[in-house]
């Protein structure tokens, strides 16, 4: 067990007393016993050595500063592990674990009493900082954690159906106070806090869309703001995200949960509510916030002052979205979005400044479509034509970001509520319903998708000419921009055969390549996603095709453009390839890897003939073993 385990090490390492004035001690540990010890925290991302490996370890004598201990080197010299005494009393109170030469983890014994009582993350696995005050081996609370680690920390809670992993994540009683907030203020959070340290346990056991496999993907929000000193009594300035939402997949499904407000004390964020789950698949909605909604939304809705009737409406979406998370029933799930729609619509009418419509009319505009989709209303896509023409007649860039989801949602519609063999009909209707957008809103941001998708569907047909023609168009009016540089790349591959394309990058291991180094021997290159099932089975084939050409010399060029490096690793050391895998931040949509060629989907695969020269720029399994003889011959 971890705790064990550390004690066990400060035995091994430092049981031999330090001779004289010497650092290391007569003898260090074995490299086996050594890289057996463990992280006394689960999950953390450091660099395993297989045993057949630890061979080729060493260890050496640690040289920092007025540190004593060892280190565990990979035979290339690259750190594994530091154990360290870093008070001069010949104990470990120090283990450092590493990932590509990088300490990405510590535990750390701050008062020497030979058990680790401090948690570290650091270098590419984060930021955070966990302390164990009765040293049991479980973080008792978070001195440091990012707003995003803290949304990571709600799913696995969530996950886990875990209390205690939850409660540490709150505001407590004197950090609230520390704060200085109003009584009124003060004590509205209080109350959110104290509830949701009641209900979470209940609320975890009775969700259904967080199963026990689900991982935390991505942490999105607007910008965080900054309530100044003195609003509500505030002693100094608070850093607040209002509405933050954690994006999260697991097998049978993708999600995302309404992390609510956070706020920044120290050097953490806390969280002041109740997390809520909304529908599968279904992107989360704004709803009201502690600080920044409230005294922003001056209207005249009848009753009372402006503020208050506003404030109403925003309790009620958050009363609706309450109740969305709960909702079951198909019915009752379209009722409670028309009536979300209903009190939005009221919000945009009602709005004093042109920015506070715009954002209630988004929401609209969002929440709507995001349901048409998850098929929760599905008498949306009229709601969202009523919006484009009643509240966005005179306002072209709403319009077009209205149209534009009107189309994505119909289409969404049309797939799920019809049978199979409609497809062929459905997607001409689509494409239509793309290139009419294009000719009525040009240089819209929008276009530029509309736009990726029609050329997109023109390779699908194998029209390569027509695709270059629309992704000329997208370079042309979107020079600079993303979807420009996007469509370029896919220009470049779409003409490169019989070219040399320069693809480089850093693997996983950290190690540079360039498909140049390669030449003198044929290369596929394969972009592929753990959440890509297809690529995985192409994974199967090309392993058997590079044992069978293995005298001809193939090689394999993986490129994973997964949203997280963590997940790429942890598939491939359950599923090691014996071939090198590029990887970039940003996956699909953003990394330079796939905007360098324009990949839009998954699988796709290029071969290249022993001159560096494309032989296909989008080859099939099917088709490798024929085209690959070929050029061996």
């Amino acid at each position: 067990m971890p705790r064990l385990a550390l004690f066990c090490v400060s035995l091994l390492v430092f049981g031999n007393a330090l001779s004289g004035d010497s650092k290391a001690p007569a003898a260090g540990p074995t490299v086996k016993a050594a890289l057996g010890l463990t992280p006394v925290q689960p999950a953390v991302p450091y660099e395993r050595v297989p045993s057949e490996d630890e061979a080729k370890c060493q260890i050496v004598d640690l040289d920092q500063g007025d540190w004593a201990g060892w280190k565990v080197l990979r035979e290339d010299g690259t750190v594994l592990r530091r154990f360290a005494d870093t008070n001069g009393d010949k104990k470990v109170d120090l283990w450092s674990y590493f990932s590509n030469g990088v300490e990405v983890y510590r535990d750390v014994d701050a008062d020497f009493n030979g058990k680790a009582d401090q948690y570290r993350w650091l270098g590419t696995a984060g930021t955070r900082w966990g302390l164990d005050e009765d040293e049991d081996g479980t973080i008792d609370r978070w001195k440091q954690i990012s707003a995003e680690e803290v949304s990571g920390e709600v799913i696995a809670a969530l996950a886990a159906a875990a209390s205690p992993r939850f409660v540490r994540l709150l505001i407590s009683p004197e950090e609230l106070d520390g704060l200085g907030l109003e009584a009124a203020q003060a004590e509205r959070i209080a109350t959110k806090v104290r509830e949701a340290r009641q209900d979470f346990a209940d609320f975890a056991a009775r969700q259904e869309k967080v199963g026990k496999t689900a991982e935390w993907v991505q942490f999105a929000a607007a910008l965080p703001g900054i309530v100044p000193a003195g609003t509500d009594g505030l002693r100094g300035d608070l850093m607040v995200y209002e509405n933050a939402v954690a994006m999260f997949d697991q097998a049978d499904r993708q999600g995302q949960v309404l992390v609510g407000t956070l706020v920044k004390v120290g050097d953490a964020w806390r969280l002041v509510d109740l997390p809520q789950v909304v529908g599968e698949e279904m992107v989360v909605s704004r709803s009201s916030g502690f600080f920044f909604t409230p005294d922003a939304l001056p209207s005249e809705m009848g009753g009372g002052s402006s503020g208050e009737a506003a404030q109403r409406r925003v309790a009620e979406l958050e009363q609706i979205d309450r109740q969305l998370a709960e909702a079951e029933e198909a019915a009752a799930q379209a009722e409670l979005n028309a009536r979300r729609a209903d009190v939005v619509e009221q919000l945009v009418k009602a709005a004093e400044g042109e920015e506070e419509r715009q954002t209630w009319l988004q929401q609209l505009v969002d929440t709507v479509a995001a349901a048409v989709q998850s098929g929760t209303y599905p008498e949306g896509v009229q709601r969202l034509e009523q919006a484009r023409d009643e509240l966005a007649s005179d306002d072209p860039a709403l319009q077009s970001y209205i149209g534009f989801q009107i189309i994505s949602s119909e289409y969404a519609r049309r797939l799920r509520d019809s049978e199979p063999d409609a497809f062929p009909e459905i997607q001409e209707w689509y494409l239509e319903a793309l290139s009419r957008f294009v000719d009525e809103h040009p240089a819209a941001p929008e276009a530029a998708q509309a736009m990726m998708q029609l050329a997109l569907s023109k390779e699908f047909e194998a029209k390569d000419e027509d695709a270059i023609a629309w992704y000329r168009k997208v370079t042309t009016a979107f020079p600079g921009q993303a979807a420009g540089e996007k469509a370029a790349g896919a220009i470049r591959r779409l003409e490169s055969v019989g070219q040399r394309i320069d693809l480089s990058g850093t693997t996983l291991e950290g190690k540079k390549l360039q498909l140049a180094r390669l030449r003198g021997n044929p290369v596929v290159v394969h972009y592929w996603a753990t959440w890509c099932e297809p690529c995985k089975q192409d994974m199967k084939v090309l392993r058997q095709l590079q044992a069978r050409y293995q005298g001809a010399g193939l090689q394999i060029v993986g490129v994973n453009v997964d949203g997280r490096r963590a997940d790429a690793e942890a598939y491939l050391q359950a599923n090691p390839q014996p071939w090198p895998q590029l990887f970039d931040e940003g996956g699909l949509e953003s990394s330079d890897l796939a905007i360098a060629l324009g990949v839009q989907t998954l699988p796709t695969m290029l071969l290249l003939d022993d001159k560096g020269q494309v032989v296909r720029h989008n080859v099939q399994t099917v088709q490798l073993d024929r085209e690959i003889g070929e050029l061996v011959e």
